[in-house]
């Protein structure tokens, strides 16, 4: 066994025990990410800053993704409009996994401003599946999620807005985590919805998953919607689920577009669950249906307001204007924003406007507080929600570009969770097609360490092999 093949818990553990130089670890993820031919990363660090290596994370070096601001390192949110932007801070989740004993290896490639579940919308070019390079790697953190599958990184942080973490891990056939909004700082996060946005982990294991967490948790005073976990992340450690209630969604088995494979695997894995001693029973979110119409009205709006800060005035692209300010403003973000933004954000802008607000957005958050509900009255039989993560396996790239709707159908299942605000993970549970499926399971708010004992325990159980995809 090579450095490359131990899980990143394992690699930190051996570094602190003197067992594993934490230099000639960085050299070899260094090498393997220099070599990225997957379009995995936008940006790769020459050499290894200086960290300390005597703390929980133990040097193993740690990738990013681009929507994080890196002090000094490009930051550019997958978008031209920030193309070589460098800021002049660290995001704090970033600041703390350093700080930690992780360092930075790479920045990874990402949907512009988060807005993609393919990872196919980056103005850096896209990002392939390592399963099969002419697929997709899910979004918008495929880059992310793409370096951990291949090897190419250890471990990788992204965020999720509507399922932004949990269906690229999915489609990619490792771990992502989805923690309860609040828990991890945004500040330094490029914004994209910020009630809804949130970072987490992409590892190889729930362990890792859960090592990568404990160090990213805490209130920040920079962001006053950051609340901390009220207990410390510990190491998972659970073999079976003897006393969890799992609850199964009617609406599963009620959604066209869900894969065939893919509903084979779920149920296989919830029939597993059972045998470690879980009790199943079906449930019902009456109003789940309906999350994605929310979303995409609730997210654009935020958005729109977002990114209005990026008129070429202050930072990023500047197009001449010809001494004419609005010219300028107008040609700037006609030339620095993609398709998906553009379309985003004039469907925001429209959702907020006089007349339209109550009607659009107002109704899209009083839908959202009916899911809230229904996830509360789930709590009071069920410990766990589960559903799959994503209805479909990677499918090939350019597939859905053409087609808004059936893109934006691959977060299905991951948007409720994101905007009840609640904890979310996805482990990969087989395959169809001889690529990934995953498994989700939702909790309660702040129930984190269960969470990630339930899915510890699962995973065992599973036994999933994604060495093909570091090949």
């Amino acid at each position: 066994m090579t450095p490359l093949d131990l899980s990143a818990a394992a690699a930190a553990e051996r570094v602190r025990a003197g067992d594993l130089d934490a230099g000639e670890l960085w050299e070899l993820y260094r090498g393997r990410a220099a070599a990225d031919d997957l379009g995995a990363f936008v940006w790769v660090a020459e050499e290894r800053p200086g960290n300390p290596t005597d703390g929980p994370l133990g040097g193993v070096p740690v990738a990013v993704k681009d929507l994080f601001c890196t002090a000094g390192v490009p930051s550019q949110a997958g978008s031209k409009i920030l193309e070589g932007y460098r800021p002049p801070y660290t995001a704090t989740a970033v600041e703390r996994l350093t700080g930690a004993g992780a360092p930075l290896l790479a920045k990874t490639n990402q949907d512009e401003f988060a807005m993609g579940s393919s990872n196919e919308n980056s103005a850096f070019g896209p990002v392939r599946n390592p399963w099969d390079r002419e697929r997709v790697p899910g979004g918008s953190s495929g880059g992310s999620a793409a370096a951990v599958a291949a090897g190419l990184a250890p471990w990788a942080i992204g965020t999720d807005t509507g399922g932004s973490i949990r269906q690229p891990a999915s489609l990619c056939g490792i771990v992502g985590l989805k923690p309860t909004y609040g828990a991890i700082s945004r500040y330094g996060m490029i914004a994209f919805a910020s009630s809804l946005d949130q970072a987490g982990p992409l590892t190889r294991d729930v362990a890792d998953a859960a090592l990568l967490l404990s160090a990213m948790v805490g209130k920040d005073p920079c962001d006053s919607t950051s609340l901390g976990l009220p207990e410390p992340v510990t190491e998972p450690t659970a073999t079976d689920l003897r006393g969890v209630r799992l609850g199964v969604p009617e609406e599963v088995f009620e959604t066209e577009g869900v894969e065939s494979g893919v509903l084979a695997a779920f149920e296989a894995t919830v029939e597993l669950a059972r045998q470690l001693g879980a009790t199943v029973e079906r449930c019902h979110l009456p109003h789940a249906p309906h999350a994605l119409s929310a979303y995409y009205l609730i997210a654009p709006a935020e958005a729109s307001s977002n990114l209005a800060r990026y008129d070429g005035v202050r930072y990023g692209l500047r197009v001449n204007g010809d001494a004419d300010l609005l010219t300028m403003y107008l040609r700037t973000r006609g030339a620095g924003f993609g398709p998906e933004v553009k379309r985003r954000i004039m469907l925001g802008t429209y959702a907020l406007s006089s007349g339209y607000y109550d009607a659009y957005y107002g109704t899209a958050q009083k839908v959202r507080t009916l899911i809230s509900d229904d996830f509360r009255a789930a709590w009071e039989r069920f410990d766990f929600v589960v559903t799959p993560t994503s209805p479909t396996v990677a499918f090939p790239l350019g597939a859905k570009t053409a087609d808004p709707l059936a893109m934006y159908l691959n977060d299905y299942f991951t948007v409720p969770m994101s905007l009840a605000g609640i904890p979310a993970i996805s482990i990969p549970n087989g395959l169809s097609e001889r690529l990934p499926t995953g498994f989700q399971l939702a909790g309660p708010a702040f129930s984190e360490n269960r969470l990630l004992d339930a899915a510890h325990a699962l995973e065992r159980a599973i036994g999933f092999d994604g060495s093909a995809a570091r090949a």
